[in-house]
């Protein structure tokens, strides 16, 4: 049986003794890992900062492109059995899987590229009077990744960081260690990565990700995970003034207008709004639908949603995998009854018969709703779960997609080129989708407006978390 163990140094470490990690879809044990404390968390992110400051890491952009390569070569050569454990350990289909380990591959060549083109300027202020803004790693780079995308999630934060120069320390989520750990084994097989560059710490609970954000030896927090606990992050981090990288929750709308191809967005917004069983931050969670469509709409939406079949990931028939526990099936069971309170339950999702009542799975539900204000509208759900509501004018669709705090994502669907830009406009989201729902790549920066997060992960500015910007002047002829 895998046991995943803390990496410190280019070491395997042990830590607090060994914990079950858990398949979703039947309750079986996968493996073990061990999770780290806040000593060896400490130990870690020390490590990292002798790293950066007594190493040629942060000035050394071919050897920084050269690992970010040979990790790449590695992930793809283990996609398959990356991709499986997946399957195995988060609940996903294995379509998702795969084209998640292959996302992060893609991920890292891009920052591998990126990493000899960190360019900075320079400007003759007043004759002989030189000014240099270099560009230089930020320091030390804590990353802190969820479980709903722990190869893809990992490899956006960890590639551009390398790629900056920074050193590292990972925290990953306790629901995904052995998938964690089998990525850090590829990392640990890359012949140019000098020890302390990365570093990792696995979590039982909090101790590990609260001493990293204390800790004075680390100089930036890049967190992928709810607002509530960015929040969180932020507040204890503000002694030590850290930089912030946050993506955090979403609360997508797709606005679906009477003149949009009414199969298209069907077929778009079920596979965006179910993708990972819901459980994504990105993914469509209010479908808001021009009144004089809205009958016909819902009708479609019900049947596209009543004939996805759910099952276990790794069944080639599954369209739909199993949610990360028992618990967050359990607690989208309470909301699903909300919903017929507070509603009208279109469809009525729950847990299936058989033997996939004994898994974490749930089938899809979908619910009209009226009410702006009600938390089934305001809150992140994170599950299969998908709310309906109307408007009659332009002006309503778009106060409607902003009527939550969120501003992550949100879609457009018409036919309309002009309507599609001015709620491209109107809509405050990092990513406005037209026409389809859920295109994320690497070249693509994506982020949040609002209480969905500060920063931009993915693409060229994806750098600039994990950079400092250093004027230096020289007056001619001083030297």
């Amino acid at each position: 049986m895998t046991t995943a163990l803390n990496y410190i140094g280019g070491e395997w470490v042990k830590g607090a003794g060994a914990r079950d990690s858990l398949n979703p879809a039947d309750g079986s044990v996968l493996g073990t890992y061990e999770p780290g404390t806040r000593a060896l968390a400490d130990q870690a992110a020390a490590l990292a900062r002798e790293t950066f400051e007594t190493t040629g890491w942060a000035s050394s952009p071919r050897l920084r492109a050269a690992v970010l390569f040979e990790f790449a070569d590695r992930l793809e050569a283990a996609k398959e059995e990356i991709a499986d454990l997946v399957v195995a350990e988060n609940g996903k289909l294995r379509r998702e899987a795969l084209g998640e380990t292959m996302g992060a591959i893609s991920e890292i060549r891009y920052y591998a590229g990126l990493a000899r083109t960190v360019l900075g300027r320079t400007l003759e202020t007043m004759p002989g009077n030189f000014s240099m803004m270099n560009r230089e790693a930020a320091g030390v780079a804590a990353i802190i990744v969820p479980w709903n995308a722990p190869v893809t999630l990992l490899a956006r934060s960890l590639a551009p960081a390398l790629a900056a120069g920074c050193t590292t320390v990972i925290k990953p989520a306790p629901q995904t260690p052995l998938i964690h750990a089998r990525i850090m084994r590829c990392l640990a097989e890359c012949p140019s990565l000098p020890k302390g560059v990365v570093n990792s710490v696995n979590e039982q609970g909090s101790e590990v990700g609260e001493a990293l954000v204390a800790s004075s030896d680390i100089d930036v927090i890049s967190f992928t995970g709810s607002s509530a606990t960015g929040k969180r992050i932020m507040a204890g981090a503000a002694p030590t003034l850290k930089r912030l990288s946050l993506e955090l929750g979403g609360k997508a709308p797709a606005t679906v207008f009477a003149d949009a191809d009414l199969d298209q967005a069907v077929r778009e917004l079920t596979g965006g709004s179910l993708v990972m069983a819901g459980q994504i931050c990105v993914a469509a969670a209010r479908f808001l639908v021009e009144k004089s469509v809205a009958k016909e709409f819902t009708d479609r939406i019900k049947a596209a949603f009543s004939a996805v079949k759910v099952g276990p990931g790794g069944d080639a028939q599954s369209q739909m995998g199993s949610l990360i526990d028992i618990g967050n099936r359990d607690r989208v069971s309470r909301l699903i009854e909300q919903a017929g309170d507070e509603g009208e339950l279109v469809l009525k999702g729950g847990v299936p018969d058989g033997a996939l009542s004994k898994g974490a799975f749930l089938t899809p539900t979908l619910f009209t709703i009226d009410d702006v204000a009600s938390p089934l509208v305001q809150e992140e759900l994170f599950g299969p779960i998908v709310s309906i509501e109307t408007f009659e004018s332009e002006a309503e669709a778009a106060r409607k997609a902003n009527a939550t705090e969120y501003g992550l994502a949100a879609s457009v669907f018409t036919r309309d080129l002009n309507r599609a830009m001015r709620m491209s406009r109107a809509v405050r989201a990092g990513t406005v989708w037209l026409n389809c729902h859920g295109r994320l790549f690497a070249e693509g920066e994506t982020g949040g407006y609002r209480q969905s997060g500060l920063g931009r992960l993915h693409g060229v500015e994806g750098l600039n978390d994990f950079l400092e910007t250093k004027h230096v002047y020289l007056e001619a002829g001083a030297i």
